[in-house]
Formats: C-alpha cells, structure tokens, sequence
C-alpha cells in the first residue's frame, strides 16, 4: 500500500471512460478492519499487537473492529513506516482493495 494515487475501476461494469482515483486518503481505511497477522520481521510497537487464540501475534483491534494503529482523526496508519508485512502487501487498488471498498460501499 503506497500513499500514491492509483485509477482503479471500482466495479465488474463501469460505463466506458468512467474510473475513480483510489488513494489511502479516499478510501475511509477499509482495510484497517481486516485481521492482520504479524511475520517474524515486522516491527510494530509492542502495544499495538496481541495474540490470538492460536498463539499468534497479530495486530490489536479495538472493541470496534478496528485497527489500532489507525489514527482515527485522519484515518491513516499512525505508523506507516513501520506497517507490517501484510498491510504492505495489501496492494492500492488492487482486487483485494477493491473487494473492501465494495463491501463497504465506496
């Protein structure tokens, strides 16, 4: 996830010409809500994980279901530069992207 600008069409069926610019800034956060599992190389800060019912570590969620590294004034990651290995991977606008922001009705 980059804080870029990406054109994605956002549905199977778009009128022809028509797309929207998807950005982290547009996007209301959709993926901070996703369970996210932390790899031996991510560097979160202690506090912002926990671990599961399976002894794994992922990130921490608060009692709503989100993401706690989520700064839930400007609805971006409070830390980015150090975001685990899954939410780099989580590519702007690809179909995963675009699967949450359907569900979401963006």
């Amino acid at each position: 996830m980059t804080h870029g600008t990406l054109s994605a069409r956002v549905d199977d069926q778009p009128e022809p010409g028509a797309s929207r610019t998807i950005t982290c800034a547009t996007c209301r956060a959709c993926c901070c809500k996703l369970e996210v599992m932390l790899m031996g190389e991510d560097d979160v800060p202690p506090e912002l994980s926990e671990t599961d019912r399976w002894g794994g570590q992922i990130m921490a969620r608060l009692a709503d279901g989100w993401c706690a590294a989520l700064d839930r004034n400007t609805m971006r990651c409070r830390i980015y530069e150090r975001r685990p290995t899954v939410c780099r991977d989580f590519e702007l606008a690809g179909s995963d992207c675009i699967a949450e922001r359907a569900g979401a009705n963006l």
